[in-house]
């Protein structure tokens, strides 16, 4: 009886896509560059903003990351994303006992989420953190649509559950890499003091 349910489909990805009215996206920056490492690619951003919109009326696409102030190519980095059409939301990289820097914004795109329902139809949170599921199940309950977008061995169930679409980064990547380079120099992401983030969990 319930052999074929993962695979069933309801609707097919057309009538998916064409209900999506306006889209705001809203990427977690540490969970992206870790599902990029695991990958083995570099994103395209440019790409990426394309992929996520899909035609779609774009809103705004927000950028939430932990900055390091005198990092100048994180710096760098963080003006073309801002000029080239993303809202980047940044917080300090705060130095932990043990030597780490960690910078959670959870709280930051929960509190976007919920401010601006209304003024989309369709979110897409670039994240795999279970703690965003109780915002993402708060703003369906206003009539958003959430898609989660985000690597499936770094994405929490709960999340995906409270989702009306999940797509597994995996499945696009060929969509949002960078294809010039041969290999990931993962030296460019250490550059960007990205690395001195804590994981996802």
């Amino acid at each position: 009886m319930f052999d074929d349910f993962e695979t069933d489909t309801l609707f097919t990805q057309e009538q998916i896509l064409e209900n999506r009215g306006r889209v705001a996206i809203f990427i977690d920056g540490s969970n992206l560059f870790y599902a990029a490492l695991q990958l083995g690619i570099e994103i395209d951003y440019t790409k990426l903003l394309y992929r996520l919109t899909n035609g779609s009326k774009l809103l705004r696409a927000f950028f939430y990351t932990g900055v390091d102030r005198s990092n100048e190519k994180q710096q760098g980095f963080l003006l073309w994303m801002r000029r080239n059409g993303y809202r980047v939301i940044a917080k300090d990289l705060v130095q932990l006992p043990d030597g780490s820097k960690k910078a959670n914004l959870d709280v930051e795109i929960a509190v976007d989420l919920m401010s601006l329902v209304g003024s989309y139809d369709t979110a897409v949170i670039v994240s795999g953190d279970g703690d965003l599921a109780y915002a993402a199940n708060a703003v369906s309950y206003q009539g958003a649509r959430v898609e989660v977008v985000s690597l499936r061995s770094m994405t929490s169930d709960s999340l995906i559950n409270v989702a009306d679409r999940y797509v597994d980064l995996d499945q696009i990547k060929e969509d949002i890499q960078k294809h010039q380079k041969a290999h990931v120099n993962y030296s460019s992401f250490h550059s960007l003091g990205v690395l001195e983030q804590e994981p996802p969990r």
